[in-house]
């Protein structure tokens, strides 16, 4: 609710021209007449909603017949004896797709026939098209709020979501105040322990207040056929419940469908970490994906009718996640040996042969199978050598050969003892390698020719060169014939990795480029190795953007929103975390509001003021050190759909301007970290 300087142009023949229509009088629910906001309340007037009486000022151009204004103000306010609030009332706000809340004026406490033109023409004024304007006596409330006929940050139409204040509600939209929040049953009951009761130490609301909520919400969702978005208050004299406001949700959180996947990056981001192109996922994510199934079949790990429907591995906005209950890596699932832990007894009875067998025959299997990829990688002849022919066989066996290296090496790390051996695994052999190397003074390319241990530093990528670390680690490191059964095999996996991108390159070079190539899906580069046409649409082709790391564990929604799942006894304000209300992940770089906003804005504020709604348009996100989820600003935000952040302790003076933000609107998560490198495909 905003509340400007009234100090308008003298216009009092404006100001006095158009008609007052009650709200009870049935031309009043027209909206195209008396816009959104007044016609709402005729509406819910008429079906004995508790409404304030009160009346609606037309603009001069409707044309329409009414009561003469002065005669409507002089009863309503009892001869200038009862305060009003005259409230804008235009048909673009508070429609099903668009609040515009608190972009029009609403004044308060206006006293006198000249106050009262004053109001109206400053009412007026704060829009730019004719304008209705809604008349009603000023209420005294003990307790407002805005209570929300369905919980919009959860996505959930079975909760109410409730934010009430000492006073009346224009406190909590205006964000003067945080509000005490509450989630109820659709028949009033706190979902969870009540909200901090004020400074008194009562709570604001008792339980049958709460009743009456659910009940008003219930009969407006009946009113106006579906869960709306309600501005309350019980008056200070008398206790008496008033429906101020009510508008359709426009904003709802997306919710994921029952039962949907638990994802999350896991150990897959340790050897995908980026953004993938299309043809990385076919080539790297699904040998990945049927290894893995492969894994958890032998194992009795799981259902075959499930692993065939459940892919292991998929990708979510190009970046490589793990269904997290597959592998046994959900909340609740500890050890390493819970990665391929059969559930039911049955299975369990019927693996634990083939287990017991597994486990004494993996080290000999995973031997030869290290033996068979480093003799044919050796013998291979260079990829600018091979015809047509031979370079689609050289793509078809690395892709092969990629599903048994995952499945044993998932194997080995779930059946096989803990192998601890000095110096490491595969990282520190690359790490060791790789401080030689630079001694000697060998280029990126020379140092991978003569110890490809290094590979294992660095992601593979089909359109970015090779770049490896600076320096090493002083020291011997394990050799390559050294390394335990599975970081030999992930060591192998690296290799073909690095086999795959030779080989696709010099197809790409044959063609349109790599960057055009890596764009292609796995049918469609064994035509074009083998010299069959391009896609006719691979020009019109986009490579993924960039996009921030993905939450540790999430549900895909529906509409394909990443929803993060956020642990229950999470604490508001800790490490940085507030209240996600308004989802979404990005990455941004943290602004106060002065100046020109760099590019990724994240405004970082005190409260949500709703006079910072100008610059929403032009922001990456915003974190708010206070501020209510239903405030006026939350609302605008996330119909724009942009990533909220209220109840970051601090925020201001922890993340000053320029600071590289990372910021959920679902979980809450503030992190002050520059993570664009792993942003970029």
């Amino acid at each position: 609710m905003r509340t400007p300087d009234l100090e308008v142009h003298d216009d009092p023949l404006g100001a006095q021209a158009g008609a007052a229509l009650p709200l009870h009088d049935p031309r009043a629910a027209r909206a195209a007449l008396t816009g959104n906001k007044a016609a709402a309340l005729a509406r819910a007037a008429g079906a004995r909603l508790p409404v304030l009486p009160g009346f609606v000022v037309l603009p001069p151009e409707a044309g329409a017949r009414g009561r003469d204004l002065y005669d409507a103000w002089r009863e309503l306010s009892d001869e200038g004896r009862t305060a009003l609030i005259v409230r804008s009332s235009s048909t673009a706000e508070d429609t099903a797709h668009s609040s515009l809340a608190g972009r029009f004026l609403s004044l308060p406490d206006v006293r006198g026939w000249d106050a009262f033109l004053r109001a109206l023409r400053a009412v007026r004024a704060s829009g730019d098209a004719p304008m209705a304007v809604l008349v009603q006596p000023m209420l005294r409330a003990r307790v407002g709020g805005v209570l929300f006929g369905a919980d919009p940050l959860a996505g959930r139409t079975d909760r109410l979501l409730l934010s009430a204040v000492a006073g009346g509600p224009d406190l909590l939209v205006g964000g003067a105040l945080p509000g005490a929040d509450l989630r109820l049953t659709p028949h009033g009951r706190p979902v969870r322990p009540r909200a901090a009761a004020p400074a008194g130490g009562r709570p604001l609301l008792t339980g049958a207040e709460l009743r009456r909520l659910a009940g008003l919400a219930r009969r407006a969702r009946q009113v106006f056929g579906g869960p709306q978005d309600i501005e309350f208050g019980f008056a200070a004299d008398g206790g008496q419940l008033w429906l101020f406001q009510a508008r359709p949700i426009t904003a709802m959180a997306p919710r994921p469908p029952r039962r949907a996947r638990l994802l999350g990056p896991g150990p897959v981001a340790e050897t995908l970490p980026g953004v993938l192109r299309p043809l990385e996922e076919d080539l790297w994510v699904v040998p990945m994906a049927h290894g893995l199934a492969a894994a958890l079949d032998l194992a009795g790990a799981a259902p075959r009718r499930t692993l065939r429907a459940v892919p292991a591995v998929t990708t979510v906005g190009g970046r490589a996640v793990a269904d997290l209950a597959l592998l046994g890596l959900a909340p609740g699932r500890r050890g390493p040996a819970a990665r391929l832990n059969p559930g039911p007894p049955l299975r369990r009875l019927r693996a634990a042969w083939r287990v017991g067998r597994l486990r004494a025959a993996l080290p000999r299997l995973a031997t030869a199978l290290r033996a068979d990829v480093d003799r044919h990688l050796a013998e291979a002849p260079a990829p600018a050598g091979l015809g047509p022919a031979a370079l689609t066989a050289a793509l078809r066996w690395s892709r092969a050969v990629l599903v048994a290296l995952h499945a044993q090496e998932a194997l080995a790390g779930a059946l096989l003892p803990p192998e601890e051996r000095p110096g490491g695994g595969a990282a520190a052999a690359g790490l060791a390698a790789l401080h030689h190397g630079r001694a000697e003074g060998l280029t990126d390319a020379q140092l991978t020719a003569a110890r490809p241990e290094v590979l294992a530093l660095v992601p593979p990528s089909l359109t970015e060169p090779l770049r490896l670390p600076p320096r090493g680690a002083a020291g011997t490191g394990p050799g390559t014939g050294t390394l335990g059964t599975r970081e030999a095999l992930r060591l192998r996996i690296r290799w073909v990795h690095a086999f795959q991108v030779a080989l696709v390159r010099e197809a790409a070079r044959r063609s349109v480029g790599v960057d055009r190539f890596a764009l292609l899906r796995w049918p469609e580069l064994l035509t074009a190795a083998a010299g069959g046409p391009l896609p006719a649409d691979l020009a019109g082709r986009r490579p993924p953007g960039a996009a921030p790391p993905l939450p540790d564990a999430f549900r895909v929604a529906a509409c394909g929103a990443v929803v993060a799942a956020r642990a229950r006894d999470a604490a508001d304000g800790a490490d940085g975390a507030g209240r996600g209300v308004s989802g979404g992940r990005v990455l941004g770089v943290a602004w106060d509001g002065a100046g020109e906003p760099p590019r990724g804005a994240v405004l970082v504020t005190r409260t949500l003021d709703p006079s910072l709604a100008p610059l929403l348009p032009a922001l990456t996100g915003l974190v708010a050190q206070t501020g209510s989820p239903l405030s006026h600003l939350a609302l605008l935000a996330r119909e724009l759909n942009l990533p909220v952040v209220t109840g970051a302790a601090g925020a201001v003076d922890r993340f000053p301007p320029g600071t590289p933000l990372l910021l959920d609107g679902g979980t809450g998560e503030v992190a002050a970290r520059d993570l664009t490198a792993e942003a970029r495909p």
